[in-house]
């Protein structure tokens, strides 16, 4: 049998499947499409009639010779085993059970490969249920599984080259559940009755970015891509923390040297509380600033409160801290930060200003919650508390680096996931990040975004190496983290949420 090195063969075609989903984002197959009718077609002959009336000629005319079924509670087979192990299970002569294969309405999804323009197999996606049942004993439903279809033409027919079968679960319920975020017109009916224009969701386990969704539209008619570009809001503040620990960690920088040996601002130039600036106060939200300067009071800043002494959430800081290093290491910040964090992570869609590099084919327009488009806001400089332009898997892949310390001493990395500043009952501001306490030496590493037109969020376990990203273009976006949150985060995301509507 051809299964030697098996794990190897799954890991590779697992990676292929991966690749191939980011490839052909925009090309799922309409089911009006003659290749989605196709497939379809190949799917009730295997099932319909194969599966669930036991012709075993469906399955031997329709797999490959070196088919491969990959299932997550029995191993893997190769065709003569797979067809074996059919004749002498559920199809058994004579047959104690009757099983039935239905497809979950909604949830295929079938995309073409081409080679040099030339199809040459398909992806077919989707969830299925099973049901059972005897002589004596009604139908009655059991269990269900996502799938994974590699069809592949040969000679002018298709034929079935690589069966995924993955996620059995035994109840239902679970389907209608998880069919809200796996199920995509599911989800996008969601979107619509809450008035989101588009949700893009980044899921991190085991410490790497496993999977990114996006749904719903850039504008009328044009579905949101894969790769869709967001403006992230205040998620820019994150990414500023980490140039500036980075920083720190190599020496070159002093959390807690007074910031004026660098930059003062001239509106508090002769204010005594001058001299108590410093990173730490800026990172953790102690500056005394508000958040920006009053534009009644002749766009003066000036501080509200001595630093350090509590907590007020302050853009002007880290715009203050901006100022600070780009005049130590004469650099601009969107230079510090390609040079520290997007190049070494290869994130290619980040930037913090706005120029011709912008996909504008891929940018999600900003809507308030009547449904009115914001015009994009176009930095011609950085800023540090502000409008980064990024994806959900160049955003992801930044919070896997920050979840394993990468660039970040040991002490540094203790430092900005300690409590800084506590900002309400069991939350608390690290150093550029904040800090939910779920009790039990457990942690959640959060920061929020919000402008006009723009909610997202970000939630690490760094305990379960466990993450969420959550970006939205809409004013109101904010109404549906919680079924998300919930959804994918389970117990530790309910704590959170309590902690934050308490």
């Amino acid at each position: 049998m051809k299964i030697n090195n098996t794990f190897f063969q799954l890991k590779t075609f697992l990676v292929g499947i991966l690749l191939i989903q980011i490839q052909i984002a925009f090309s799922q197959e309409e089911k009006s499409s003659a290749l989605y009718k196709t497939i379809m077609s190949k799917d009730s002959l295997l099932f319909n009639i194969g599966f669930n009336t036991c012709d075993i000629k469906q399955f031997e005319n329709l797999y490959t010779d070196d088919f491969e079924f990959f299932h997550d509670k029995d191993s893997i087979s190769d065709k003569a085993l797979f067809l074996k192990n059919l004749k002498n299970g559920i199809c058994a002569t004579p047959r104690k059970y009757n099983y039935r294969r239905e497809l979950v309405d909604g949830s295929t999804e079938i995309y073409p490969l081409y080679k040099k323009g030339v199809l040459y197999g398909a992806i077919q996606m989707g969830t299925h249920r099973f049901f059972e049942s005897t002589a004596e004993k009604p139908e009655e439903a059991g269990s269900f599984a996502k799938f994974t279809h590699l069809w592949l033409l040969k000679n002018k027919e298709w034929k079935l080259a690589r069966s995924l079968s993955y996620n059995h679960q035994m109840t239902s319920s679970t389907v209608n559940k998880a069919g809200l975020f796996d199920n995509v017109e599911e989800t996008e009916k969601w979107l619509k009755e809450n008035n989101v224009p588009t949700l893009g969701i980044g899921i991190i386990t085991d410490g790497k970015l496993k999977q990114v969704k996006v749904f719903g539209e850039l504008q009328k008619g044009v579905s949101a891509p894969y790769n869709t570009i967001w403006n992230v809001a205040s998620l820019t503040k994150p990414v500023t923390a980490v140039v500036t620990l980075n920083l720190v960690s190599s020496g070159k920088w002093d959390l807690d040297e007074p910031l004026y040996k660098y930059w003062t601002d001239p509106d508090i130039a002769k204010d005594p509380y001058l001299k108590l600036l410093t990173t730490r106060i800026v990172l953790s939200h102690q500056t005394g600033f508000p958040n920006w300067r009053s534009f009644n009071d002749s766009n003066k800043l000036d501080f509200k409160f001595k630093p350090g002494t509590q907590y007020q959430y302050s853009g002007e800081g880290f715009e203050y801290l901006r100022k600070a290093l780009e005049k130590k290491f004469h650099k601009t910040l969107d230079q510090l930060a390609s040079e520290l964090i997007f190049e070494p992570l290869k994130m290619t869609d980040s930037q913090l200003v706005w120029n011709d590099k912008i996909d504008l084919l891929r940018y999600a327009t900003n809507y308030d919650n009547k449904g009115n488009a914001y015009e994009p806001t176009k930095n011609k400089t950085a800023s540090a508390a502000d409008d980064l332009l990024t994806t959900i898997e160049d955003y992801g892949t930044f919070l896997c680096s920050v979840m394993k310390g990468d660039g970040l001493s040991k002490k540094v990395f203790e430092e900005m996931k300690s409590h800084q500043v506590s900002t309400k009952k069991d939350k608390y501001f690290g150093l550029g990040f904040e800090i939910y306490d779920l009790g039990n030496e457990n942690y959640a590493l959060s920061h929020g975004g919000a402008d006009k037109g723009v909610q997202t969020i970000f939630l690490l376990l760094p305990k379960t190496k466990q993450g969420l990203v959550i970006f939205t273009n809409v004013d109101d976006g904010y109404k549906i983290y919680e079924d998300i949150v919930v959804h994918y985060l389970g117990k530790n995301g309910r704590k959170i949420v309590d902690i934050e509507t308490k």
